[in-house]
């Protein structure tokens, strides 16, 4: 079981979204919480939730059970508030609050373990901080046990020195933690009910508590502002960078990367700098990304090379280039072997095997079949004001340069359609398309030109 902590508003964070709403690579600081608690595998979560109660419920949905603290009175009465749904469970309670991203379930599965060999009433999670000014002090007994948590503004000159800090993360059993919660008072400087008392409680029972101390002071981190929020930015980015290149991603210049928390990349692929992958995003094996390329939620197959460039819920088949400077908008979806060059959009479109856009072209609502070639310029005229409408061309036919298709259209398998027409009525399979002024050429016609300007200057001046 867990019961995360959601309720705070987060003032200091002087911000309309709530705290825990707010994004650390990618996703929300409550959903990298419950994705570490899914993964210890707890049959039950309970989310507290009070300043922006429903925003956070829609976040989460129907991966977790919510309880409501309607007034913020400490820690130990928001613990509290979940009693109604877990009083009388039997086992572990894991409490976390859910301003602390960089939890990881590793460090959470090695906190369990070591409450369960200890068999032990409480296991809190702590660090060791050079500097832990404003957190609360875990204060060891002569046996290295747990003797009591004491907050930052209750602390005694002897007990500020102490580094080890109280990381807001525990193991409790179940029974007791409710048991002892009903002990709790606000007999303190900020007049809250802490659920650091429940260790001072249990210890004054006779009952075992114990503390994991982290390697990783990063899962210190609880965010309350934007300077903590901006460390915790870095630290997760730095954890999922290291862990890409572990698994075979060459990340040319790490400072200048960024990968969210979701993505999924190939091995041997190769990210330059000022790549920015975002969302559900999955990139295949033997890539080469950016420089300065976004991608989000998209698809991008084996052996593609995007460069300079931007996508967003886009496919990208294998064996593909895209870029430099091409736009790949939502709904469009690229076979394999197919080229998108500089300067070309593509919108809510297919583009079929071995196709070719290379140039400053628009292919938006449109269905192109394979092995076509579409010249520089060209468009897909899709929006009449009012509505969009299809274009559809087939397998093995030719756009030729500065063709405007009015949509809705269709350009039949093999069909040619020459430069610089305006096609507004379909065309059928290998025919050729024309739709443009026969050249009028006048001799001499120039020279007038240039002499009524000539003229038009003296008469000015």
């Amino acid at each position: 079981m867990a019961i995360v902590l959601a309720a705070g508003q987060g003032k200091r964070m002087k911000s309309k979204l709530y705290k825990v709403l707010h994004p650390v690579c990618g996703k929300p600081m409550v959903g990298h919480v419950l994705d570490a608690v899914e993964r210890v595998q707890s049959e039950r979560t309970v989310v507290v939730v009070g300043h922006g109660a429903e925003a956070v419920q829609s976040y989460l949905g129907h991966r977790a059970e919510f309880a409501l603290q309607a007034e913020q009175l400490g820690t130990g009465h928001a613990v509290k508030q979940a009693k109604a749904l877990l009083d009388g469970e039997q086992g572990i309670t894991l409490v976390i609050c859910g301003d602390t991203p960089l939890v990881t379930s590793e460090t959470l599965a090695q906190l369990m373990e070591l409450h369960v060999r200890a068999q032990a009433s409480a296991t809190i999670l702590t660090a060791e901080l050079e500097e832990p000014t404003g957190y609360g002090r875990v204060i060891r007994d002569n046996d290295g046990s747990v003797l009591k948590i004491v907050e930052q503004k209750d602390c005694t000159p002897q007990e500020q020195s102490v580094k080890e800090i109280n990381t807001g993360t525990y193991c409790f059993d179940n029974a007791k933690l409710f048991a002892a919660l009903e002990q709790v008072t606000n007999h303190n400087a900020q007049q809250e009910y802490y659920l650091t008392d429940v260790v001072g409680i249990m210890k004054a029972q006779g009952e075992t508590v114990q503390a994991f101390c982290t390697d990783d002071i990063g899962e210190s981190i609880g965010v309350n502002d934007r300077l903590a929020l901006s460390e915790a930015e870095r630290l997760m980015r730095e954890r999922i960078n290291k862990r890409h290149m572990l698994n075979g991603v060459t990340i040319i210049d790490p400072a200048q990367t960024y990968i969210e928390a979701d993505v999924e990349i190939g091995p041997d692929t190769v990210l330059e700098p000022g790549t920015s992958l975002k969302g559900r995003t999955t990139i295949g094996a033997d890539c080469v990304i950016g420089p300065n390329t976004e991608i989000t939620d998209s698809f991008v197959g084996e052996r593609v090379q995007i460069k300079q460039s931007v996508l967003q819920e886009a496919v990208v088949g294998s064996d593909s280039s895209v870029g430099p400077f091409a736009y790949l908008r939502p709904g469009a979806r690229l076979g394999e072997h197919v080229k998108v060059g500089d300067f070309v959009e593509i919108k809510n479109a297919s583009l079929d095997d071995h196709t070719k856009v290379s140039h400053l072209s628009y292919i938006g609502d449109a269905k192109v079949g394979k092995n076509v070639n579409i010249g520089c310029g060209a468009i897909t005229v899709n929006y009449d004001g009012y509505n969009k409408s299809v274009t559809e061309i087939g397998d093995d036919a030719f756009i030729g340069s500065n063709v405007n298709l009015i949509a809705p259209i269709n350009v039949g398998n093999g069909a040619y359609v020459v430069a610089g027409s305006t096609i507004t009525h379909h065309v059928s399979d290998n025919e050729l398309a024309i739709a443009r002024e026969r050249q009028v050429n006048k001799p001499g016609y120039a020279d007038k030109i240039r002499a009524r300007a000539k003229a038009k200057k003296e008469r000015e001046s």
